[in-house]
């Protein structure tokens, strides 16, 4: 029964939505109305500026960190792969919070924060193949992916293969993808956004689906 109870807490705690709260309370906006519409540290740094997107992005790893770190220990078992386990309620608390109508991020920020408390080292080359993408090709999305998709390739040349922490890797990837999947009809049609502030007002209705979809990070 305490493993239930952590369970909710992690998800609970992924569903923050950080992005949504630091937009409103801080700038007064309402995120949902800037940009692409999304509930994401890129489309945060769009609206409010890259201050408030590196908060998010710090907070937005913590939820991911936290449940995966402290709460094997907090619940009496110490087992590893319940670290995984509240992860992965994190995540998903990440992606669809109780608190927006099931909206949220797209669980990079959140899912890498999980695998800093596992995998920390193979986290680490996630982030900096991140930041090297999106330094070249200004894409958020494209270095999300990049990030998401070299990650069970880093956590293997960091030492654990065939492990649990390897094999949890591979859906994660897949759900980075799936959550993604209207930036990737926008990036085979030419139309991502790029990183940059004052991208001011919703997508047009024709792409309202990635409005209404999971947001950026």
């Amino acid at each position: 029964m305490i493993v239930v109870a952590f369970l909710l807490a992690a998800y609970l705690l992924g569903s923050t939505p950080t992005s949504f709260l630091l937009a409103r309370y801080g700038k007064g906006i309402d995120l949902r109305e800037w940009g692409s519409g999304n509930l994401g540290a890129t489309n945060l740094y769009r609206a409010a500026g890259p201050v408030y997107a590196a908060v998010c992005m710090i907070v937005d790893v913590g939820k991911g960190f936290v449940p995966a770190w402290f709460f094997p220990d907090l619940d009496g078992t110490g087992l590893p792969q319940l670290a995984l386990a509240y992860g992965i309620a994190a995540v998903l608390g990440h992606i669809f919070s109780i608190w927006v109508r099931f909206r949220g991020g797209k669980g990079v920020a959140t899912g890498g924060g999980v695998f800093l408390a596992l995998a920390p080292a193979a986290a680490g080359l996630a982030a900096l193949a991140w930041v090297a993408v999106a330094a070249v090709v200004r894409i958020a999305s494209v270095a999300s992916l990049t990030a998401a998709t070299l990650l069970p390739a880093f956590i293997w040349v960091t030492g654990h293969r065939f492990d649990f922490v390897f094999w949890a890797s591979l859906p994660l990837v897949v759900l980075v993808w799936w959550t993604h999947r209207s930036n990737i009809r926008r990036l085979a049609a030419g139309r991502e956004h790029r990183v940059s502030r004052g991208a001011g007002g919703p997508e047009p209705a024709a792409d309202s689906e990635s409005v209404r979809s999971t947001g950026e990070a």
